[in-house]
């Protein structure tokens, strides 16, 4: 006889922008909102009742409100008000699950138009990364997972890749001073669970992470990019307190001594061809010593 097992339902991809104007200076914060709701929806998979169903418009409607009433202070607190909202609020919702992208803008300044004349309200999207979260609440204990996607650094020295195994269909050269760059996605999770713990600043908690992935990455003279992904894990470990465990996926964008020989010109790391695809993908968690691995599988850190 067949089982309903797990389900959720919920409205993807809401964009919501919202502007704070003080004075002639005004603050945006553009958000991309998903929202998954579960519990007690037995009957309406069953037999198609739908009392016990919020219309996922009115989810869309929710995140509108929200963010007049109460603003967006950061992506994570505006996704814990969310999940509270729709589990307390509703009887039959046991859990929530909201997950956010926040696209980040920068003020045009003057250095940008060669023009004192700019104002408080005229933006630029950035060659940024993508902050990303995740937020989880069954109405007693939270998950928050914070991320960031599409930080792409790279090392234009301070890289080797030798002494790796080989066979019959290996042709890669060994380097000893190669290019390093990748494009960095990660998760992480706070240890923050519960209403009577305090309440992180996510804002300075993001900051500090990617703070400290940078110096890992810039610091780090890299045998293998295995190795740069563990260091700026662990860096992130040592310096956050409140994270327990970081996911990362890690193209390898590949860039390639291109030969000049044939045009009578040496080349000595300074053109390459850089890549597209096929890339190496490295992807690793580092955790707390101690702790449990706990981000979702269903969210991958790429």
């Amino acid at each position: 006889m067949p089982v309903l097992g797990q389900n959720q339902y919920g409205k993807a991809e809401v964009r919501v922008v919202r502007v704070v104007r003080e004075g002639a200076v005004h603050h945006l914060k553009d958000l991309n909102v998903s929202i998954a709701l579960s519990g007690d929806m037995a009957d309406v998979h069953h037999f198609g009742a739908n009392t016990h169903v919020l219309p996922t418009d009115t989810a869309k409607n929710t995140v509108y409100a929200f963010a007049k009433e109460h603003g967006i202070e950061s992506a994570e607190q505006f996704g814990i008000r969310l999940a509270r909202h729709f589990v307390n609020s509703q009887p039959p919702i046991h859990r929530a699950r909201i997950r956010i992208e926040e696209f980040g803008w920068e003020r045009i300044g003057a250095s940008d138009i060669g023009d004192d004349a700019t104002g408080g309200h005229s933006f630029v999207r950035r060659g940024c990364e993508t902050r990303v979260c995740q937020i989880t609440y069954d109405g007693e204990r939270w998950q928050v997972i914070s991320g960031l996607q599409d930080l792409t650094v790279m090392n234009s020295t301070d890289s080797e890749f030798w002494g790796y195994a080989k066979d019959e269909y290996t042709t890669l050269q060994e380097a000893y001073d190669r290019m390093l760059a990748t494009e960095v996605s990660a998760r992480w999770r706070h240890s923050w669970e519960s209403d009577e713990q305090p309440v992180p600043s996510w804002d300075d908690s993001y900051q500090q992470v990617k703070r400290s992935i940078l110096r890992a990455f810039c610091t780090t003279y890299s045998y293998s990019l295995q190795q740069t992904l563990y260091a700026m894990g662990a860096s992130v470990i040592e310096e956050s307190p409140g994270i327990e465990e970081i996911r990362f996926s890690l193209p390898n964008k590949h860039h390639f001594l291109v030969d000049l020989e044939p045009f009578g010109l040496s080349n000595d790391h300074e053109v390459y061809f850089a890549a597209d695809r096929p890339y190496g993908l490295i992807e690793a968690t580092v955790l707390r010593n101690g702790a449990v691995a706990a981000i979702p599988v269903d969210l991958p850190a790429g």
